[in-house]
């Protein structure tokens, strides 16, 4: 039987539980450095103003003292959490164009690691949100949170339509005052031309110009 020498054994399974705990601290204030530095980074969309009018809508609760006081209605309610679906809708369609141009230019190394970071925490709080919104909908009106996306989408999409509508009104405007400020240029310069050919064909022919004339001889005279 072959006696093992524990004595021998302990330092190296001490080296390894050393090794192990400086692992496990580093690891966590890693973690901690890396969730400070998340926290402190500036967010990738600016503040929801539908959801905030919402919840204040939502948690605005008549006074107690005044029986009269007057309650947010339902209709209100859904309107406001309707608009907050289509700005939601609006910042799904950002995130999913920047995703794939965000993750090339990582990967050639032209953005750093916070731009992608801010990026990943903006694709968790849309999650986020998108769930709130589902919430929010059925409890105001069941199984509407199957369908308020859709309604959403189908007014962001109209918006956009009628904003490009607009931006090519506003180019038709003023490319049609550009035409005219053209044309009234041109006619300025054709009768400018024109005054200019008219007083040219009315001056004085010059000696050069001028046309000799053959008059008779006397001797052809008395002959006659």
């Amino acid at each position: 039987m072959f006696e093992v020498d524990w004595m021998g054994l302990a330092l190296p399974f001490a080296y390894v539980l050393v090794l192990v705990g400086a692992f496990a601290t580093f690891s966590r204030i890693y973690r901690q450095r890396k969730a400070a530095q998340s926290a402190n980074l500036a967010p990738w969309f600016g503040p929801h103003l539908q959801r905030n009018v919402y919840l204040s809508l939502l948690h605005l609760t008549p006074d107690e003292s005044s029986e009269k006081s007057p309650r947010v209605p339902d209709s209100v309610l859904r309107a406001a959490l309707l608009r907050r679906a289509v700005e939601d809708i609006h910042r799904l369609i950002q995130i999913k164009s920047a995703k794939q141009a965000c993750s090339s230019l990582l990967q050639r190394g032209s953005v750093g690691d916070d731009l992608w970071q801010r990026f990943q925490r903006a694709e968790k709080e849309m999650e986020e949100e998108l769930r709130d919104v589902v919430t929010e909908a059925n409890a105001l009106s069941p199984n509407w949170g199957q369908s308020i996306f859709q309604s959403a989408h189908e007014i962001a999409s109209n918006s956009r339509v009628r904003d490009r509508l607009n931006e090519i009104q506003a180019q038709t405007q003023s490319e049609k005052e550009w035409w005219e400020k053209r044309r009234t240029q041109i006619q300025t310069e054709f009768m400018k031309e024109l005054d200019e050919s008219e007083k040219s064909s009315t001056t004085a022919p010059s000696e050069d110009d001028a046309v000799l004339v053959d008059t008779p001889s006397k001797g052809k005279k008395g002959g006659k």
